[in-house]
């Protein structure tokens, strides 16, 4: 039956809202695919694989460098030291047998070999040119630490003796809570540690501080906090891996780590690592070396490494033997 013609009208109105309504929600229901959380647990399976050929054949290039002793020397903030204001100059010197090794970056690939320090239990910042000096920028009132040790151009960490240093430091009259703590180009080493009272135009410098950078690693941290670590106590120091994953990097991934004061069963010890992905069952390594896992789907998962003794009971030290880091995989 025709519809009245002053009907017409009504009837276009409503199939436009219709229309309307439909599109709204095929955009609500692509915003809610592209917000990401972190993987549930039996989503993926992942195995562990061999040392990537990649890497192999990396390593047949760079000759003796792989089988270097370096050693890693603190110069400052002195053990125990207080300095009063924001600004800590980190110094370091390097020695020991070389074999060729030192930190560089090469401007083509944005890679290459480097030390890895850490502020309190915040993921590394890669340090490239020890000739200058690694200053942090607006560190907090209080107690910290400062953990060092050389890395290869793909992260995996040295593991000789003298390899790795730590110092605990205090700073008086910190910088502003409300900000993070930044090198002085500007990368994160850790975030505020309380949320500003009000929000504000960004000035430059904290834009420089929170934009984005093409070759930064590891973008989330929690607030800093030093812990009462002890020196001589056994010690596990997370390394890899974090930050973003992309393309041929994504798979496999590598675990890496540092081991102090403490030997793993499979090196004649009694600790061993413990391991879970995005909390999940939890997988042991008795050997101190870094392993591969293969199998990562895209999107965002957590990484747990922690130090238990032989009854699997954690091996407490300042809170710093159980870290948790959140990755993501672009592939």
């Amino acid at each position: 039956m025709p519809f009245p013609k002053h009907s017409l009208p009504l009837i276009i109105a409503c199939a436009l809202l219709l229309i309307l309504a439909g599109c709204q929600q095929s955009n609500d229901n692509a915003n809610t695919t592209a917000t990401t959380s972190v993987t549930p647990p039996g989503m993926q399976n992942l195995t562990v694989v061999p040392r990537p050929q990649t890497i192999v054949d990396m390593m047949k290039a760079r000759g003796e460098q792989d089988e270097a002793q370096p050693v890693v020397k603190i110069v400052s903030p002195a053990k125990g030291a207080t300095i009063t204001g924001s600004t800590v100059d980190v110094k370091l010197e390097l020695s020991g047998d070389l074999k060729g090794y030192m930190p560089h970056k090469d401007p083509a690939t944005g890679k290459g070999n480097h030390i890895h320090v850490i502020l309190d239990n915040q993921p590394y910042e890669a340090y490239y040119d020890i000739s200058q000096s690694f200053e942090l920028r607006n560190v907090g009132e209080g107690k910290h630490t400062l953990r060092v040790f050389p890395s290869r151009p793909w992260h995996e960490s040295f593991k000789n003796e003298g390899a790795f240093q730590m110092v605990d430091f205090t700073v008086k009259g910190g910088g502003d809570a409300s900000k993070p703590t930044t090198t002085k180009d500007g990368q994160t080493m850790a975030a505020p540690t309380k949320s500003p009272a009000a929000k504000s135009e960004p000035s430059k410098a904290e834009t420089a501080t929170t934009s984005p950078t093409p070759a930064r690693e590891g973008k989330d941290f929690a607030p800093s906090k030093g812990g009462d670590v002890d020196l001589t106590k056994p010690l596990l120091t997370y390394s890899r891996p974090k930050g973003e994953y992309k393309d041929a990097d994504a798979d496999p991934i590598m675990i890496d780590f540092w081991l102090s004061n403490a030997k793993l069963q499979g090196d004649g010890g009694t600790f061993r690592v413990r391991y879970s992905i995005d909390g999940g069952d939890a997988k042991f390594l008795d050997k101190w070396e870094p392993i591969w896992l293969s199998g990562w789907i895209n999107g965002k998962h957590q990484v747990k490494l922690e130090l238990v003794d032989k009854d699997g009971n954690l091996v407490d030290n300042g809170g710093y033997n159980s870290t948790t880091r959140e990755i993501t995989v672009i592939r």
